[in-house]
């Protein structure tokens, strides 16, 4: 979604929508693939994430009306980066 390159389904992170942390719609990260809804699937790296972010491609990706917040897949790449 990000990169626009194509790669398998297991290598890839699929995103949904769900709510943040204050009850608002936002994106959130489905790593086992098994939350219900229409997903859309994106390279688990920063840079591919930050592309998404910059085209706007969550909303259109996912079909959603209205803004959505993209900070719970933000902060998944930064606990991945940590290292703890």
């Amino acid at each position: 979604m990000g990169c626009r390159q194509r790669a398998a389904k297991r290598e890839l992170l699929r995103v949904t929508v769900g709510s943040d942390a204050h009850g608002q719609p936002a994106v959130v990260p489905d790593p086992d693939a098994t939350a219900p809804g229409r997903g859309a699937h994106l390279h688990p790296t920063a840079e591919c994430y930050d592309l998404a972010v910059r085209r706007r491609a969550f909303t259109r990706a996912l079909r959603h009306d209205g803004a959505l917040s993209t900070t719970p897949v933000g902060d998944f790449f930064a606990s991945r980066a940590d290292p703890q």
